[in-house]
């Protein structure tokens, strides 16, 4: 039987990966002017949403156990300005904030939950951080899907369950026999 330290452990583990994937799957619908769009000047393209979300997992998943999670090196303002970045090194930063986080999260173990990591000198559980984050990325990746909807020129491809298809889908998830397993087990990537 699965404790529950290894069950949540698993369970973040495919949350983000499950996120990460949505936010692929938003931004391959979007040329590379789209990644530049924003509704109005206070807006954030998806660009920008893309910048702060990897130069906070960079700052925040590197070195995680033992330095503070606010790095000196980040310059939080600077992810908010410019939109001088091409759509494949956009990626290349996104997978590279990716990259910090899972190399941080991939080998935490139980006995690592409940130690103390810092983000701007205020302590947190690993839990804690871990939630913290957790919270964090599906909302700016809910902004990159909103924008990504509103910008694509084609068709939108689902990245859930499309509209009119929930019958159908339910369906299906009822025919199969009960049993543990994460939402995301069988998910197409």
């Amino acid at each position: 039987m699965e404790d529950i330290s290894t069950n949540y452990l698993d369970t973040v583990r495919k949350l983000f990966r499950y996120y990460k994937s949505v936010g692929d799957k938003a931004m391959a619908q979007v040329d590379e002017r789209g990644i530049h769009w924003r509704y109005n000047a206070d807006s954030n393209s998806i660009l920008v949403v893309v910048k702060h979300i990897a130069g906070n997992s960079i700052s925040r998943w590197t070195d995680f156990l033992t330095s503070d999670g606010e790095k000196p090196t980040r310059d939080r303002d600077d992810e908010f300005e410019g939109e001088d970045m091409s759509k494949a090194d956009m990626l290349a930063l996104w997978e590279k904030g990716w990259e910090a986080l899972f190399s941080a999260i991939d080998p935490l173990t139980a006995g690592d939950l409940l130690k103390t990591v810092y983000i701007r000198n205020e302590g947190h559980t690993v839990i804690e951080a871990i939630n913290r984050q957790l919270a964090h990325i599906p909302y700016h990746v809910g902004q990159i899907v909103f924008a990504a909807k509103m910008i694509s020129d084609d068709p939108w491809q689902s990245l859930t369950i499309p509209k009119g298809q929930s019958k159908e889908f339910n369906k299906d998830k009822f025919a199969s026999d009960k049993k543990n397993r994460f939402f995301t087990d069988g998910l197409k990537k």
